[in-house]
């Protein structure tokens, strides 16, 4: 019997009813099979039926697939909006440092999603089972908070470990989401993790999308990077490199090589037509 058969017989022993749900990086990139994914777990949802949800690693390839399933997980939280993440692993929860190293490191109960501190703890402190380790259940965490889900890192043999977590006993560490839910379409753009080419930006433009949260025109680009099609995910960087947003571009990497640095009244003139003032919408946009 397989693993998830395995699961599904223990579920039917308790009269509960499961799916078996597999998704692929491709189902939560394209948008109107994300908006299915989502539909298809609040169905499934609404019916009592618990989903099992696992990586398609059939069709899965190296290059797109999640990783670990501590980040999908995190997408999942993501698509059906969850209030919080669970996520079971070998350890109490974090730790300051390595506990099996050091027996006297601080054991964190709470703390915020996307603190930088958490990653610098969590590094090199990954359990001897799964991929993951706690480093990509940080990362796992940060990603949940985009929609407001908070994270909840836990022993996973602990006795009626869900029963009790349900029951709001204080157990492991409780990492809040630091900001607001973003809009639903935010959130399918901040969870891409393929993005086809890189926009470079002048001072200007990172100052202008960073305080101003306004849409992103040619004039603030320095230099394009990649092969992408209109409606495709790029990844907006400072001169330094660090990413500033990401969106969905609205003109193909040679139609915009063509009219970076330039005014928007000039991409007509530029490119024989013009379709949007705007490289990237602001509704396209999700700062990072």
């Amino acid at each position: 019997m397989g693993l998830i058969q395995a699961y599904e017989s223990r579920f039917q022993e308790h009269g509960l009813h499961t799916a078996q749900i597999l998704l692929t990086h491709e189902d939560l990139a394209d948008r109107e099979r994300y908006l299915n994914a989502r539909s298809t777990l609040r169905s499934l949802l609404a019916l009592g039926v618990i989903p099992v949800v696992n990586e398609n690693d059939t069709v899965a390839t190296d290059e797109i697939r999640f990783g670990d399933n501590d980040t999908l997980a995190a997408l999942v939280a993501n698509l059906v909006e969850a209030d919080l993440l669970v996520i079971l692993t070998d350890q109490e929860g974090m730790y300051e440092q390595d506990p099996r190293a050091n027996p006297e490191a601080t054991f964190i109960s709470e703390a915020q999603a996307g603190d930088p501190r958490l990653l610098v703890m969590a590094s090199g402190t990954g359990g001897a089972l799964g991929r993951g380790g706690m480093a990509t259940k940080v990362q796992a965490a940060t990603r949940a908070a985009r929609s407001g889900t908070a994270t909840l890192i836990a022993h996973g043999r602990g006795e009626d470990v869900l029963n009790a977590i349900a029951a709001g006993h204080e157990l492991g560490t409780l990492l809040h989401p630091s900001t607001s839910p973003m809009a639903a379409r935010k959130r399918w753009l901040a969870g891409h993790l393929q993005a086809r080419g890189r926009l470079m930006l002048d001072a200007g433009a990172v100052r202008v999308l960073r305080e101003s949260g306004r849409s992103l025109l040619p004039v603030g680009v320095a230099r394009v990077e990649g092969s992408f099609q209109r409606g495709e995910l790029v990844i907006c960087q400072a001169d330094d490199g660090t990413e500033v947003a990401r969106g969905l571009v609205n003109y193909s990497a040679e139609e915009a090589r063509r009219i970076i640095g330039k005014p928007s009244d000039q991409i007509e003139a530029l490119l024989g037509y013009v379709d949007e003032l705007e490289l990237i919408h602001r509704d396209n946009l999700v700062l990072s």
